[in-house]
């Protein structure tokens, strides 16, 4: 078992990364871009109409605290908190989501995912790419997050609302403070990034509409960029020629497109909706849920810092109940509007945290057990996949990897994991290498 570890600094801004969301007509600049290509036979895939939310819980959230307890373990082990019971038999969870139980038969529980990176960094590339990262510390991704993959293979068309999008709150929308780059696939990939609180006042998605004091040379300054263009393209080995046209005509569609800016508005929901969600985290994933209406294809929202080396129960406490209450309203929402088929959220973190308490009393990382939550998506609810050890320190039946996990994502989206991109090097590598759709769900 590890020593407690008293202080960790956990996901912090690495750099002032390119920002999708600031992009400015005369203002790119894209130096060493990847050049990538796809393999031919993925040019004529074609995608289903669904959608994925991705709630991301940084910092390794307890699965002892919240989705697998073991109440007959060692007061060591088990913890201060206890299990309820659900609607659904052998599915206990934390006293601090009572919701869930009410709507247990319409999640999944994953118990049993593993990997090998438990510091923050090498969690997240683990995690988020499916692979194993060069290094096991820092968040620069050596390989695609997945919702680059699907940014690819779903690219936005224009006047269309953005098929990959990262809700954040403001100071971690920087592409690398999560491990959300994109790697050998470019910038053109990467999400078109909304930081802040939707529900607040002053809350402005940028690029929703031309800066008026550029607006009356807009035409004539793209009909220039366009024969600059033109003359380059020829010439240009390096990719950055068609991440440029990729960033400007997503923001041209973006500045002309009524639906996006009204997609991006929460006064459009009724008011007993958003009470429903209530603040926060649930007016997030409600404007989440509306853009996935809208069209887009993958949506992450970071939410909170499950980092408990200590102070668990005050920590627990305060993110929990939001937690609980926002899948709850989600379901009855998508139920009601009939999207429950369309959408597929996933509620997850980057690994779990240690059996045995510390003497914080916290836990310190622990990457060979972690959790899932899987809501919709048109695959099997109301049941449990792979369960851990009596003291929930390492999976006891079906390991799970995190291939295994975005293998079925990419299923639900109707993308063929098997698709083959061309590395830099030349040589096909696919989009996830080890990892298949997990049978029990679809």
């Amino acid at each position: 078992m590890p020593q407690p570890t008293l202080h960790c600094p956990g996901p912090v801004s690495r750099r002032n990364f390119l920002k999708i969301g600031a992009l400015s007509f005369g203002g790119f600049g894209f130096a060493d871009v990847v050049p990538w290509q796809l393999r031919a036979s993925e040019q004529d895939h074609r995608t289903q109409d669904t959608s994925v939310i991705f709630i991301w819980l940084p910092g390794g959230p307890p699965h002892m605290e919240t989705y697998d307890m073991k109440p007959d373990a060692p007061a060591e082990y088990r913890g201060d908190f206890r299990p309820i019971r659900t609607r659904v038999p052998g599915i206990d969870v934390c006293e601090h989501l009572p919701l869930h139980a009410r709507v247990a038969d319409k999640f999944t529980l994953i118990r049993s995912i593993a990997h090998n990176f438990a510091d923050h960094g090498g969690g997240h590339k683990r995690f988020l790419t499916g692979r194993d990262p060069m290094s096991p510390v820092g968040f620069v991704n050596d390989h695609p997050m997945v919702g680059s993959m699907v940014s690819r293979m779903r690219p936005q068309r224009p006047g269309q609302i953005p098929n990959y999008i990262c809700g954040t709150d403001g100071g971690r929308d920087h592409i690398d403070v999560f491990s959300f780059g994109s790697a050998y696939l470019g910038p053109s990939t990467h999400p078109f990034t909304v930081a802040g609180d939707p529900a607040a006042a002053n809350f402005e998605v940028r690029n929703l509409r031309p800066n008026p004091q550029i607006e009356p040379r807009l035409t004539d300054r793209l009909d220039l960029l366009s024969r600059l263009d033109t003359a380059n393209a020829s010439i240009d080995q390096t990719g950055t020629m068609q991440a440029v046209d990729t960033y400007r005509q997503r923001a041209l569609g973006l500045m002309s497109s009524d639906l996006t800016r009204q997609a991006f508005d929460l006064t459009q929901e009724p008011q007993h909706v958003r009470d429903r969600y209530g603040p926060g985290l649930g007016q997030e994933l409600l404007l989440a849920r509306r853009l996935c209406d809208a069209g887009a294809g993958f949506v992450t929202l970071n939410n909170g810092y499950w980092d408990f080396h200590g102070g668990m129960v005050p920590g627990c406490n305060q993110l929990c109940p939001p937690l609980d209450r926002v899948v709850s309203a989600y379901i009855d929402d998508v139920r009601a509007r009939g999207m429950e088929n369309e959408i597929l959220l996933v509620v997850t973190g980057e690994f779990g945290r240690t059996p045995r308490l510390n003497g914080g009393p916290g836990r310190d990382h622990w990457a060979p057990i972690n959790d899932a939550v899987l809501i919709g998506g048109g695959l099997r609810m109301g049941q449990v996949v792979g369960e851990s050890d009596d003291r929930a320190a390492y999976p006891r039946t079906r390991p799970i990897s995190p291939g295994d996990l975005f293998a079925t994502i990419l299923h639900v989206l109707g993308i063929d994991p098997g698709i083959q991109f061309t590395h830099p090097s030349g040589r096909p590598i696919y989009m996830i290498e080890e990892g298949a759709v997990m049978e029990e769900l679809v």
